[in-house]
């Protein structure tokens, strides 16, 4: 069989709104990342309210788990569960701004063992949330991340750094950074001031997630690395269970 003409299959985990501006640009991504590398991509949109019960059996037709921006979600425990299913099961994972925050929460309480870690924005009285106020709000702002040496994300772009979008005010407080330098979930990106950016967890397939939104790239017509080497994971996942 020839496994290159059957598409793999993306879901998209988040609330679709095609007022976000995210929202938009995803498929113009993943339409530029699939286009390049010549593989034939599907993706669908997850609305978190449908993720109940058994995440893994409402997932298990997709080659991919994007957790998308746009939060707080509807069902912040079927966005959590969704990530589980990427970790636990070698899925491709990619989480961009909310993606990015849900994803270190889903870590924190089954990895790191903190009881029912706190996201600020649905939590503000939280003694010690994980996921807490930007110092300084990144609404429609850009701003250079600069990659870890050794990282997946260096590899991916060729450079030491980038520049790339944001639309959010909260991130990983950094009293909980200091979790991320024993892994396997560690740093791949900060910003000039040293706060992290992008996490990528070692020994998995992929298991990316960054604060920024990387498919804003393709609102200008640009194909990103980042989208590229998901898209690319993803068909090298479905080609495998396919066999």
């Amino acid at each position: 069989m020839d496994t290159s003409r059957l598409p793999a299959r993306i879901a998209l985990i988040g609330d679709h709104d095609p007022a976000v501006v995210a929202h938009r640009a995803i498929p113009l991504a993943l339409g530029l990342a699939a286009g390049a590398s010549g593989h034939q991509v599907d993706w669908a949109w997850v609305h978190t309210s449908t993720l109940v019960g058994d995440a893994t059996a409402h997932l298990e037709m997709f080659d991919g788990i994007w957790c998308v921006p746009a939060s707080p979600y509807a069902n912040a425990d079927g966005a959590l569960e969704a990530i589980r299913v990427a970790r636990e099961h070698n899925v491709p994972f990619l989480g961009t701004c909310g993606g990015f925050q849900h994803a270190l929460l889903e870590y924190a309480g089954a990895m790191w063992g903190v009881p029912a870690p706190a996201h600020a924005e649905l939590e503000p009285s939280a003694a010690d949330p994980v996921i807490a106020p930007l110092t300084c709000a990144l609404v429609e702002q850009a701003g250079t991340v600069r990659f870890e040496p050794g990282s997946r994300l260096l590899a991916m772009y060729g450079s030491d750094d980038a520049v790339e979008g944001y639309h959010c005010r909260y991130g990983l407080n950094p009293a909980s950074a200091a979790r991320l330098a024993s892994g396997p979930l560690r740093v791949a990106a900060r910003d000039l001031a040293g706060d992290v950016r992008a996490v990528e967890l070692d020994g998995h397939p992929f298991f990316i997630a960054a604060l920024y939104q990387p498919e804003r790239s393709a609102l200008a017509g640009r194909r990103h690395p980042l989208i590229t080497a998901f898209v690319d994971a993803v068909r090298a996942h479905a080609a495998t269970r396919l066999r």
